[in-house]
């Protein structure tokens, strides 16, 4: 019985240590071990529809929901992309919609589409990545105040979440090896 203990916690070290090895290397079968990639053609097609770099677009995803689409936030942002009502009626409007309804935030595809036209608005309107995510995470009012007192990200929470999505999105890239890129669905 003790050599059966012994074993077992000989293999738990190994496995510990494997795994302590791939998290530090993060070789492809890891990232997708741990990091899903789901609603593959909404996030590919989206992305080419907004110019977006589609590693970017699934890593806010994974970042806002982990590819859940029916989360919704105690501030009240909804799906995918965590999208706030007030916010997804702008880009309705914006993108030629007449009827908003909030349930239409579950739906995916409405929901990453909404979405990929913010993104690609504060990336148009900022000139670069971090500033958009931080924007998208923290606001643009937020973000114009920083800008405008010539401070940097004001939020350690927002200095986060740009430091992570950014991560994200080279680990989708490494992960998914350009599939994101491709046209095919």
């Amino acid at each position: 019985m003790r050599r059966v203990a012994l074993l077992l916690a000989v293999l738990g070290l190994a496995a510990a240590g494997v795994g302590y090895v791939g998290h530090v290397t993060e070789p492809g079968w890891w990232v997708r071990l741990w990091y899903p990639l789901k609603y593959e053609s909404i996030v590919r097609g989206h992305a080419r529809n907004y110019r977006l770099d589609p590693d970017l677009l699934a890593a806010v995803i994974y970042q806002e929901s982990k590819f859940r689409a029916n989360v919704k936030s105690s501030s009240g942002a909804i799906g995918l992309m965590q999208l706030l009502p007030d916010t997804a009626r702008g880009i309705a409007i914006h993108t030629g919609g007449n009827r908003f309804r909030v349930s239409d935030l579950y739906n995916p595809e409405i929901n990453v589409r909404y979405g990929a036209w913010y993104l690609r608005h504060l990336l148009d309107k900022y000139g670069d990545e971090r500033t958009a995510l931080a924007a998208y995470n923290a606001g643009q009012e937020n973000v114009d105040e920083w800008r405008h007192e010539g401070g940097g990200i004001a939020f350690s929470e927002t200095r986060h979440y740009v430091k992570r999505v950014e991560r994200l999105k080279t680990l989708y890239r490494r992960g998914y090896g350009g599939e994101l890129s491709t046209t095919s669905s």
